[in-house]
């Protein structure tokens, strides 16, 4: 799957993955994290989506990355804030937008930083993410086809910024930030992604030498491209 395709799903609105509400399994399983207030909160492949809001709004910084620029402007645009845009040092493909969620209506008078990359996930480093607390996937390991997701978890793991670089990926080193992790599974054949079926043994695959696993909730889905296919969405906790 390359970056041109989800540029045009951009382009043409094609866009259904964007929700226009708080993902409830999010509400419900975020205290599974155990964060501590200004804890960092990375969403990869972040698109525009609210739940940046709703956590930040907890009162969590969210850093997010995201491939297609007018994605990231749409959410700064849409949730009026007027962000910093910085071109990375090193590479002119790699832009940085941040801008403050002020959160006086609910009672917090501080403001949480929201710090989106316009990037390709694999240009990026444990540098440019600084400190990782955990991770929240909703629509990202599910949005990549088999062959790419095994260099996407190692990625995001490297990226929580808490892994030792000289140590064997082989090795379980219990260093990555924690992961909620969202999943759905279906029957592969009745549907071309995405996004993508996953099971527990590929699940195991991809995060299994570093992570304990364990599946928090399981309930039926639905998938608007395919009503009447059946979904079971899934969500995960990797420590």
């Amino acid at each position: 799957m390359n970056p041109e395709f989800w540029h045009k799903r951009w382009q043409e609105k094609r866009i259904g993955f964007n929700q226009s509400a708080v993902n409830p399994l999010l509400i419900n399983y975020l205290t599974h994290l155990n964060l501590s207030a200004g804890s960092r909160v990375f969403v990869p492949l972040c698109g525009k989506s609210i739940d940046m809001v709703w956590l930040a709004a907890q009162g969590y910084d969210v850093v997010g990355v995201e491939l297609v620029e007018t994605a990231v402007q749409e959410f700064f645009a849409e949730q009026n804030i007027q962000p910093t845009i910085s071109q990375h040092k090193e590479n002119p493909d790699i832009k940085c937008y941040q801008g403050q969620l002020k959160n006086e209506v609910l009672g917090q008078p501080s403001a949480q930083t929201i710090t989106l990359w316009v990037a390709d996930i694999f240009a990026l480093t444990s540098t440019d993410m600084g400190t990782i607390d955990a991770i929240y996937d909703k629509a990202a390991l599910i949005a990549l086809p088999a062959d790419m997701r095994t260099k996407y978890s190692e990625q995001i793991r490297q990226l929580s910024g808490n892994v030792d670089k000289i140590a064997s990926i082989d090795s379980c080193d219990n260093k990555a930030a924690p992961q909620l992790l969202i999943t759905l599974n279906y029957d592969q054949s009745k549907k071309d992604g995405p996004p993508f079926s996953i099971n527990s043994e590929q699940l195991q695959q991809y995060y299994g030498n570093h992570y304990q696993v364990c599946e928090l909730a399981s309930e039926p889905a639905s998938i608007g491209s395919a009503p009447d296919l059946n979904v079971t969405e899934h969500v995960w906790l990797l420590e």
